[in-house]
């Protein structure tokens, strides 16, 4: 296995600094606790969690959350800060593109993630072993996008996702109740770019 770089060391100190990536993983938390029903039994995996800031919002509503991420520096920082969250944490330095935790969670979240994960096919299918019957997914990631929203596109590979595709993705690996609801909309000096929460349960 070749051995990772780290594309987010030199961004994890200043991450939560940002209050526009602030209020987007507020308001796509927020939507989640809306379409989902969390229970404080719950364990949920934040996928590509970073520095946890999606994984704070939802914590009050869970009983442990697990932050996945690929980044070292990134998880050093939500290991950092993991005494403010109110829940259990634990954390789990992964690629998912290149390995599985052999588990299960009640629920898996992510926000802006899946656009750095080449095979999306892959991920899903991942994503629903990893689920019990009643289990869900609430995924937030752009829309198809011209791909100006990164200044580097480094590591992307994807500009945003055609809703319609993911949802074909996501119903032949097995999942079924799929629906996309418009989080937020990212304004840059550029553009405006909308962000979906997609939300799916394993049957």
């Amino acid at each position: 296995m070749k051995p990772q770089t780290d594309h987010f060391a030199h961004k994890s100190k200043s991450w939560d600094m940002s209050s526009r990536r602030v209020q987007n993983a507020k308001r796509i938390a927020q939507l989640i606790t809306e379409r989902i029903t969390l229970t404080p039994t719950m364990e949920v995996m934040d996928l590509g969690a970073g520095t946890g800031l999606l994984s704070y919002f939802v914590a009050p509503y869970i009983g442990k959350v697990i932050a996945l991420d690929n980044s070292p520096s990134m998880l050093k920082e939500f290991q950092d800060k993991s005494s403010e969250f109110a829940c259990q944490t634990e954390v789990i330095e992964a690629d998912l593109s290149q390995t599985t935790p052999h588990r299960t969670f009640d629920g898996i979240i992510s926000s802006m993630t899946i656009h750095h994960l080449e095979d999306t096919h892959a991920l899903f299918s991942k994503l629903y072993g990893m689920l019990p019957s009643g289990g869900f997914i609430a995924i937030a990631d752009l829309d198809l996008e011209d791909g100006s929203f990164h200044s580097d596109n480094l590591g992307v590979y994807h500009y945003g996702f055609e809703r319609k595709a993911l949802e074909a993705i996501a119903q032949e690996v097995g999942f079924r109740e799929i629906a996309f609801t418009t989080a937020n909309t990212i304004e840059k000096p550029h553009a405006s770019f909308s962000v979906f929460l997609m939300t799916a349960i394993k049957p």
